[in-house]
Order: C-alpha cells, then structure tokens, then sequence
C-alpha cells in the first residue's frame, strides 16, 4: 500500500528535524509530507534536512486548513494511507506500523491513537484531562459508539476517508469534530493505545483563553452537525 505521513506544523523549527528523522528511522518506507503552515521560522528548512517532502503555505491557515493540505495532496498523488502526525514530538513513531496495519486488516476506515484505551505512562493536568473527558463522552453519546480519546490528532485513515477529508475538514481544532462528521457518514472508526510522551519543545499555541473558546465551538460544531 502506499502510505503517506502528514505533519502539519507551525512554528515547529525545534521539534521537526527529530519528528521527522524518527518517523523515517522507524518506517523506511513511507513518504513523509510536512505541511508548513506559514511559519516564520526555519519550520520548512528543518523539514528538507531531515529529509520531508516540505509543502509551504504562504499564510496560516489553522491546523485544520494545514491537515486538510495533506489530505488533498495524498488525495490526488493516489495514497492509499494516511497517518497524521503532530509537529511537536508528542506522538511516537514506533506506533504508526499499528495504525497502518490496521487499515491494511481491513478492521477500520480511520483507526486512531488512544492514550487512554489502555493504561499507559501518559500524563495530563487535571483540566486537560476534564475536556477530553468531557469530549470523548459526548461524541460517544452523538456517534453511539465508546471512545476514550477523541482529541488525539495521531489516526490513520484508508482511501475512503482520505477522500471525504480532502473534500472537507474543519478548520479550527478539528480532531472532534472529524470523529462526528466521519461517523454519520458510514466511516468505521476504532481505537488502538498507543504511548505518547510531552511536547518536546517549543510552546503549545493554545491558551486558557483558547481552551473556552475550543469547548464551546467544537460542542456546538458537534450537536449542530448534519
């Protein structure tokens, strides 16, 4: 199968050499996108050294505008996989072969990385851990089926989805939202644990400000959604 990374990033110089380089050290075979989403640092550079097909936006557009780059580009490069991976070294690469297998099984149409379908060494402050808590019950309660992590931006998604993506994807703080929108229409989704480590440098661009906003937009995203 052919399968593509994709690593939106932002202001990412730091971390992207090493997310890179880890990537393409535990899975020779892939092809790794960095999506460049009008960073004002060495963001880009940083990604060819390591060795990244580098696509630049010419402004920021926003996580989801950067993902929704990726996938319109594995869309029409004929990919048959795609695996979002963040720019900040939190998701490790020694789970993409899980992800990926589990598309190539057959067993889901997106497959996601759940930090808490099992028990692991990840670690959360007490209102990070309220929201996906709070997240993950209400999607489970809209799509009717159990998820424990439905802010995890570390999935996997076969040609079906890369297709319905490329079409559509939102643009602030999606990872939510995609879960409800691919879920009523006809996308099997599943969890599969996987370890994830703290941000490996730089700063997170969300805020307490931000997180209020995030919580209220994505509640409403999901409960007015199609």
């Amino acid at each position: 199968m052919k399968v593509m990374v994709a690593i939106p990033a932002y202001n990412e110089e730091k971390n992207i050499f090493r997310v890179v380089n880890a990537v393409k050290f535990n899975n020779p075979e892939v092809d790794v996108v960095v999506i460049n989403d009008g960073s004002r640092d060495l963001t880009g550079v940083e990604a060819q050294r390591a060795g990244a097909f580098v696509i630049d936006l010419p402004q920021n557009l926003g996580i989801g505008g950067a993902v929704q780059t990726g996938y319109i580009y594995a869309n029409r490069k004929g990919y048959d996989v795609v695996i979002q991976v963040d720019g900040d070294g939190q998701h490790d690469p020694k789970d993409l072969s899980r992800l990926i297998d589990s598309i190539e099984k057959d067993e889901a149409d997106m497959v996601i990385g759940s930090r808490f379908a099992e028990k692991t060494d990840y670690e959360s402050t007490k209102m990070r851990w309220l929201g996906i808590n709070f997240f993950s019950k209400l999607v489970s309660f809209v799509c009717r089926s159990d998820f424990s992590d439905t802010t995890s931006g570390y999935r996997a998604v076969n040609r079906k989805v890369i297709n319905i993506f490329a079409k559509y994807y939102p643009r602030d703080y999606p990872e939510v939202e995609t879960i409800v929108y691919a879920s009523k229409r006809g996308v099997r989704i599943k969890e599969i644990s996987v370890d994830m480590k703290k941000r490996q440098g730089g700063k997170s661009s969300i805020t307490p400000l931000k997180s209020i906003y995030y919580m209220i937009k994505v509640t409403c995203a999901i409960l007015l959604q199609p």
